[in-house]
């Protein structure tokens, strides 16, 4: 298939990637982890950037191989056979789906506190119904609305941190803060026990780097682009974060965060800065925007990959340069996970967390992908090993991932994210196996007939048909 636009450049995707990954998990969810954990917060990030920090260069290695638009669900069909690419590939899809119609909602709860009167199914419809066309315009002028969104959220965080800084030393508000609320409470006020159950929260809020694979078959270049794109990814997430929570500790106590505000806007007005809820509320509302065209973008994109291969439904198969029909049928299943969220409010963790499943469950298989990839074809064709400490890192990276998933009974809201999330894996494989099962057998029942004069007929008759037209043929003669 030809493209149509110039490629996609390593800032473009770099601007996806965190216009995927920072949304409202930093921004609103962080309070969760920071309560957990207290200043030992820190630890978590850090740790959670390292793994970051593997499994995006396992990733970067296999995509300059294969810049394959199906991504980590074609590697894991390459690698473990097409049943495993079947299952990764939809599990990932439904757990996206799930978190993008919890996020409209978000936005929807997060306009009504402008306008109360103003209806959450009608509001979350339309901010989907808007991401949905926004994504037919195609990757081109996507990634230039993605930088635009994406900078607002990187500004605001600059800012926190420049203000933080500023009120730390004492150049606004005319008092030094210094070390202030970290010298009233310990560093490890939960122990091993907070940083472990902090950790998902903090993968979470890193989770959203694979939409650079998913885009690596429209990149210019992806041999160079790829790694460039992953490598000022990493840099970013890392220090973004950590710089921010390092600003963010003097200047509240820890204990006091909770998740129904964002730990910036709590900081700011225990600090007189009342202006700073507005401001954040609509950042906060631009970083799920931005979030959900990044992650409509991967949706399309893996779901015509699926239909490509057999395994969606052929009325999504497409082949413009856009992925009309797999971007279309996103947004008409994200439309019905809103539906049940709002019927059933209770339900609202459950999306987050189910979708916070598929994605550790994605990256779980990368590294078990990668593993398997390196052992049976070194480095990357005409690219270069760029997994520091293979095979240990990888290894390590893959067992803590598991290590996380095997936690969230013990994180409260997070059991029924891992109960869903095994019933998709269950669900998925048994759709695979049945499907797997009637093509045998169709494959079985016409190997049993024969053509002969353009119809169709039982292979008992096969020989007497045979010898009546060896019988013509001889006449004919």
């Amino acid at each position: 298939m030809e493209k149509k636009h110039n490629g996609l450049n390593a800032t473009h995707l770099t601007m996806m990637a965190l216009g995927t990954v920072i949304g409202g998990s930093f921004f609103l969810g962080s309070s969760v982890a920071i309560h957990a954990a207290g200043p030992s917060i820190l630890i978590s990030y850090i740790l959670g950037g390292i793994l970051v920090y593997f499994i995006l260069f396992a990733f970067s290695e296999m995509t300059v191989a294969n810049p394959d638009s199906g991504s980590f669900r074609t590697f894991a069909a390459n690698t473990f056979g097409p049943g495993t690419g079947f299952v990764v590939g939809w599990v990932y899809w439904t757990g996206m789906v799930l978190a993008m119609s919890s996020e409209a909602t978000a936005v929807s709860i997060l306009v009504r506190e402008w306008y109360p009167n103003i209806s959450i199914p009608v509001l979350g419809s339309l901010i989907i119904i808007g991401v949905t066309l926004l994504n037919l315009l195609g990757a081109d002028k996507l990634s230039k609305l993605e930088s635009g969104l994406a900078s607002i959220k990187l500004l605001a965080i600059v800012s926190f941190i420049v203000i933080g800084l500023l009120l730390i030393s004492g150049l606004l508000g005319g008092k030094a803060i210094g070390t202030g609320e970290l010298t009233n409470e310990p560093f490890m006020p939960g122990g091993i026990r907070g940083i472990a159950g902090s950790m998902l929260i903090v993968i979470f809020s890193y989770a959203g780097f694979e939409i650079i694979g998913l885009a690596a078959s429209e990149a210019k270049d992806p041999k160079k682009t790829i790694p460039k794109a992953i490598t000022t990814t990493v840099i970013c997430l890392v220090g973004f974060y950590i710089v921010s929570v390092a600003v963010l500790l003097p200047l509240i106590p820890t204990a006091s965060l909770s998740e129904d505000v964002s730990p910036m806007v709590a900081a700011l007005n225990l600090q007189g800065m009342g202006w700073a809820g507005t401001v954040i509320n609509i950042v906060l509302i631009t970083a799920i925007l931005s979030t959900m065209l990044a992650a409509m973008f991967g949706l399309g994109r893996m779901m015509r990959s699926l239909a490509d291969e057999g395994h969606a439904p052929t009325f999504i198969q497409d082949k413009s340069d856009v992925p009309y029909k797999g971007i279309l049928f996103s947004g008409a299943s994200m439309l019905l996970g809103l539906s049940i969220g709002l019927l059933l409010p209770s339900v609202y963790m459950f999306l987050i967390s189910s979708g916070g499943f598929a994605l550790l469950f994605t990256y779980t298989v990368i590294m078990a992908t990668h593993i398997r990839f390196r052992k049976k074809n070194g480095c990357p064709p005409e690219g270069k090993c760029q997994m520091p400490g293979f095979p240990f890192t990888s290894w390590i990276a893959l067992i803590c991932l598991i290590v996380i998933i095997l936690s969230m009974p013990f994180i409260s809201g997070q059991s029924s994210g891992l109960i869903a999330g095994i019933i998709m894996i269950i669900f998925y494989s048994s759709i695979y196996l049945a499907m797997k099962y009637l093509n045998n057998s169709r494959k079985n029942y016409e190997s049993n007939k024969i053509i002969i004069n353009h119809k169709i007929l039982p292979a008992e008759y096969s020989d007497e048909l045979t010898d009546i037209n060896i019988k013509r043929h001889d006449l004919k003669d």
